[in-house]
């Protein structure tokens, strides 16, 4: 059958739908108006919108997940001619089996008691019975590796706890994938990910889509993204389909003033960026973070006894005052880990860290505190990082308590002052925060956060929950915050994109180590490390290209960090790898203009190859 036909075929047709949300006194809210379209076999749409347009109700929905106070207030949902709606039991009946649903959120969606292969192979069974156990974990093993996940037939046997965020989202992604269903909703599912894994994932999607002629419902908060993934883009406001073009008619002309807007304000990778900001920094101030030749191995134990995982190697740089400096690399490269041991939340076991001077990881339980009202952290997830019981103000104020900083009157006057300064509404102080959108509830984190007056910020991962619009918003916020009070910021992040804008150095971590620090000019248009031009490669973008994915995308896993091969840890991967590659382990050397790269493929011709590596070029 050709693909015409097979297209012709429509498998999901939405006709009408309009969802609603009650509120008090059952008054209702439109969350969703009219949305009609149809899917067919071998078909991906890509539905894109900012937070709020309707997206995820869309896709809950159609999964049948939807749940008060929304509620269906008109239309359909025909999956294979038949009313999804009008026949619950029928819809549930197919959920899991014919229609697979994964979102961007993975915490909590498996059992932390049983190891993720079981609950894969238990999936499977449940809806595909006559599957031998066997032949279950076999195909999971085959998905577990094909989402690239290192060493999968061994962490097919661990527990979800030893998985890491990125790690988690491609077992739920498998965890849909595995009964090769006729349709798969997937909401938001690269948004999580680091730009070289979801490339893979979306490579593996149109895999999917081209041999099982799976239907695809692609939710997406990433323009670049969603044109990448789809043959299709619907584009939704307010509740309303307003465009649904193909990608390249799409960017080129857009219909819909929404549509040009949205365009309009994506950041770009080689066209403008943090300007002057290398310049302007003074290389003869004292750093105010220096990290120096920082380790830290993990003990797990496996089949074969105790074993320890190299998460950071010999990691160094400086970070100096008024800087933004960014940190990158995949999913399981040590950026979580690296984060721990800045923030002091655990030791290094080798090299120091030093934070104006005072070495964070010899610091006493009591000193550590203190230092903490000069360094904070502002963490990735914007739901699990907030209390739910505790009203804002109240988590406003509680580091001002810990820190027996001020009265009751002037802590609430503080906490206010601070709810200003980052956008939240004064009326929202006695209130619970479990109605704030996730962009509020990261600006919260933010405020509570500055409410210390510290000097240097982490961000790990703090935008990556958030769409494009919602990012942009929170990154002039943290200019402006910056302009304020002269904070120094660390942002510990995959996306490319997002550390282009706003830093003015970046360090590229990969298996621990770090391959590459330079200016944000320097290593986007010079690039010194092929994993860095794979990851720049791997970005998404409407730009053209100054790196090709096919010349530079990688193949195959990441060495596992239990076993490190001899020589570069990249060389597995390399598409420029040397017999001494293999042999020896590159350290960074600079390559003139404040850059470093781990690398012997790009020594600098000026100087010689055992030149000592000085500190203010780190």
């Amino acid at each position: 059958m050709s693909l015409d036909m097979v297209r012709n075929e429509v498998l999901l047709s939405v006709r009408d739908l309009s969802v609603a949300a009650e509120g008090e006194g059952g008054a209702l809210r439109p969350i969703l108006d009219r949305i009609s379209f149809d899917l067919a076999p071998r078909q991906i749409l890509s539905v894109i919108g900012e937070s709020g347009s309707g997206k995820t109700v869309l896709a809950r929905t159609i999964a049948s997940w939807l749940s008060a106070p929304l509620t269906v207030t008109g239309g359909e949902v025909l999956f294979r001619g038949r009313d999804l709606l009008a026949d619950p039991a029928h819809a549930r009946s197919l959920a899991g089996r014919e229609i697979a649903y994964v979102g961007g959120n993975p915490a909590g969606a498996l059992d932390p008691t049983m190891t993720v292969g079981a609950q894969l192979v238990e999936k499977l069974r449940a809806v595909r019975p006559e599957i031998t156990p066997a032949e279950a974990k076999d195909k999971a093993i085959r998905l577990l590796s094909a989402v690239r996940i290192p060493a999968a037939e061994r962490r097919f046997h661990e527990y979800p706890f030893q998985y890491s965020g990125g790690m988690m989202q491609r077992a739920m992604i498998v965890d849909a994938l595995i009964s090769d269903p006729a349709l798969l909703i997937a909401d938001n599912i690269t948004q999580p990910l680091d730009v070289t894994v979801a490339a893979q994932i979306l490579k593996l999607m149109r895999e999917l889509n081209a041999e099982f002629s799976t239907a695809i419902l692609f939710i997406c908060s990433s323009l670049p993204v969603a044109c990448d993934a789809s043959d299709e883009v619907m584009v939704l406001h307010q509740g309303r389909v307003v465009e649904r073009q193909a990608p390249a008619a799409l960017v080129t002309r857009p219909g819909h003033g929404y549509t040009r807007a949205l365009i309009a304000e994506l950041p770009t990778l080689w066209q403008g960026g943090p300007e002057g900001r290398d310049e302007r920094q003074k290389r003869d101030q004292r750093a105010i973070m220096s990290v120096n030749g920082v380790s830290k191995a993990y003990e797990t134990r496996g089949k074969s006894g105790k074993a320890l995982v190299q998460a950071v190697r010999d990691v160094t740089f400086d970070v100096f005052p008024g800087d933004n400096f960014g940190i990158v690399g995949e999913s399981g490269c040590g950026k979580s880990s690296l984060m721990r041991l800045l923030t002091g939340l655990e030791r290094p076991d080798g090299g120091t860290i030093l934070f104006e001077g005072e070495n964070v990881g010899a610091a006493s339980p009591a000193r550590l505190r203190e230092l903490r009202r000069k360094f904070q952290l502002v963490l990735q997830d914007p739901y699990g990082s907030l209390p739910p019981q505790s009203a804002i103000g109240a988590i406003l104020e509680e580091p001002l308590k810990i820190h027996r900083i001020g009265t009751a009157a002037e802590r609430r006057e503080r906490a206010r002052a601070v709810m200003s300064e980052v956008g939240l509404p004064a009326d929202i102080y006695e209130s619970l925060p479990t109605g704030l959108s996730a962009g509020q509830r990261q600006r919260l984190n933010v405020a509570r956060a500055m409410i210390l007056e510290p000097r240097l910020l982490i961000m790990d991962e703090t935008l990556s929950a958030l769409d494009q619009t919602e990012q942009g918003k929170l990154l002039d916020l943290f200019e402006r915050l910056q302009a304020q009070h002269g904070f120094t910021y660390i942002f510990i992040s995959h996306d490319m994109t997002m550390v282009r804008q706003v830093c003015s150095r970046i360090a590229v971590m990969y298996l621990g180590e770090t391959v590459e620090v330079a200016p944000s000019e320097r290593l986007f248009f010079e690039p010194g490390h092929p994993y860095t031009r794979a990851l720049l490669s791997a970005a998404p973008t409407l730009e053209p290209r100054r790196y090709r994915p096919e010349d530079c995308l990688l193949d195959g896993e990441p060495p596992s960090p239990i076993d490190l091969p001899p020589g570069c840890a990249f060389a597995s991967r390399c598409p420029s790898v040397t017999t001494r590659c293999r042999a020896e382990n590159p350290a960074l050397r600079t390559r003139g203009r404040q850059a470093l790269a781990a690398c012997f493929l790009v020594p600098d011709p000026s100087v010689t190859s055992d030149e000592p590596m000085e500190q203010s070029d780190v």
